[in-house]
This record gives structure tokens, sequence and C-alpha cells, in this order.
């Protein structure tokens, strides 16, 4: 672990410091987070695009429909085991190219490979606890569910932080994230929902411009749904999805890079380790009367109005 604490991300946070050191590794790294990002988000563009949504939409007959959503299961198991073999990518980079510059993206991609079996096993184990507990989440309240939900990300944004730096032991990786998790719980999930705000704000923004050259408007997108039918018609187009790639690059880094922060902040709190002071630029401006003599005491010796 020594190893890491010259990592820049590596120290107690607060919620403040967090963001800041969120988007300060983002510039900094942006280069090459991007541009592994766009392939990685053409790439997965392109193959969603050859699965067939729209005739999915057309379909009347609940039987057809199964039949045909059984045919996309095996297109859509490769999609998602293409979109996290990419994600344990961009976590390794992040996590190991700070410390050493050898870590490039080549490297990047072969030496995550060790990690994405692990990580498979994890998340279909995660995938099966979380389906049990936001179901348990909306006997209760539908509060409860979104909770739950809540509180499954933030495990999961653990899990690659924790394999890769402290080993890829399944059950030594899912006891240690449940164990940081829990150890500043609140502080946590507060965090993670702060996070996932500003993600669903940017990801709308973004979304919206993408669309506009072909529906004009986003809004009238959403509101009608004749118009909303067409959106199937348009993630095929390859304007749309050089567009939708360069935006899914400039938000993708972000994931890991917080989940590195979540994590570090966890570890350093265990350690004890202090946050990184921030001086008071109050304490550095010149005053007025610092450009002044200070007057003197009336009982001080050299008080020239003393012996008046």
């Amino acid at each position: 672990m020594d190893q890491f604490s010259s990592h820049p991300l590596y120290r107690r946070h607060s919620i403040d410091s967090a963001m800041n050191s969120l988007w300060e590794f983002y510039k900094k790294k942006f280069l090459a987070l991007f541009i592994m990002s766009l392939v990685m988000s053409l790439v997965m563009q392109y193959a969603s695009s050859l699965v067939n949504m729209k005739e999915l939409s057309s379909i009347t007959d609940p039987m057809v429909l199964l039949e045909k959503i059984r045919g996309l299961l095996l297109p859509i198991l490769i999609i998602s085991l293409i979109n996290l073999f990419f994600t344990t990518i961009l976590h390794y980079y992040v996590i190991f190219n700070p410390i050493n510059n050898e870590n490039t993206v080549f490297t990047s991609i072969i030496n995550s490979v060790k990690y994405f079996i692990p990580y498979l096993i994890i998340m279909i184990l995660l995938a099966f606890a979380g389906s049990i507990a936001i179901i348990l989440g909306i006997f209760v309240l539908i509060v409860g569910a979104f909770f739950a939900m809540l509180y499954v990300v933030t495990l999961y944004l653990f899990i690659l932080p924790v394999m890769m730096i402290e080993g890829a032991n399944i059950g030594s990786t899912i006891t240690r994230t449940i164990k940081l998790v829990h150890k500043n719980f609140w502080s946590n999930i507060g965090w993670v929902s702060v996070f996932i705000i500003i993600m669903l704000v940017v990801s709308v923004i973004f979304s919206g411009i993408i669309l506009l050259p072909f529906t004009g408007s986003f809004v009238k997108t959403i509101l009608n749904p004749e118009d909303a039918t067409k959106l199937i018609d348009v993630t095929s187009k390859p304007l749309y999805i050089i567009l939708s790639a360069i935006v899914s690059a400039l938000i993708l880094p972000l994931m890991p890079i917080f989940a590195c922060i979540l994590y570090f902040n966890g570890k350093a709190r265990e350690e004890q380790i202090q946050p990184i002071s921030t001086v008071n630029p109050e304490n550095d401006k010149v005053r007025v009367e610092d450009l002044y003599a200070k007057p003197y005491s009336e009982d001080h010796p050299d008080n020239p109005e003393k012996n008046v």
C-alpha cells in the first residue's frame, strides 16, 4: 500500500475536496482518458446499434416478443462483457498510472485482464444480491428501493479499487468492500448521491445537445410519444453514434476517478492520514493598519506623550 501514498487522490477528503480532486485529476489526465473512453464508446455504440430494438417496439404478440428478446440475450450479454472489460481498463489506468508513468494505456489493457474474471464473478453476485435488496425495498416503501439501489451503487464503486490495490481474491474483495462502505456509511452514501445527481444532470444536458440535429427539440421529443419513437431510428445513424461516443468519452472517466476517491478516502481515514491543509487566503492579505506603526500604550516608556 506504501506505493499508493503518493497517489494524488490518496488522502482524507471532504465533499468539497473530493469534487476538486476529481476535477483536477480529470483535467490532468484528460487526453489519455478521453482517447481510451472514445474508443470504448465507439465500440459500444456500434455494437448497441446492431441490436434491433425497433423491431421489438412493433411486436404486439407477447409470445413473439418473448422469443425475440431471447434471441437478443446473447448480443446483449456480449455487449455487457465488453463494457465490463473497458471499465476494468479505465480503473487500472486511473489507479496505477499516477504512481508509475510506465503504466501506459497499453500496459493497462494487458494488466487489467487478470482482474476481469474475478470482477465478473463479483458483479454477478452483486447483481443477484442487489436485485433481492431492491425487491425487499419495494415491499417496505418506494424510498426503500431507491436507497437499496444507492447502496448497491456504492458497493459497486468500491469493488475495482479494492481488488486492484489489495488483491484479486474474490472473498477478500467482497469482505473488504463491505467494510469500507460501512466504515463511513452515511458519508459514502451522501457522496455517491451527489455524484449520481451531477452525472444525471450532465448526461441529460449533453443528450439534449446531441439530439438537436435530429429532432430539433429535446423537450418535444420527450413529451411527444410519436417523436419519441423516432429516437430508435436516430440511434442507428453514423453521426449520432459519433456524437454519442464523444459525449460518453467526456463522462465515462469521471466514475473510475470518483471510485478511487471513495476508496482512498476510506483507506486514509483508517490510517488517520491528515488532509492536505489549505492556506487561508485572508491571512495573506495586507491590511491598511499593517502599513502604519501601532501606537504605544499609555505606560510604555517610549511613549512621547507620557511625559507631557
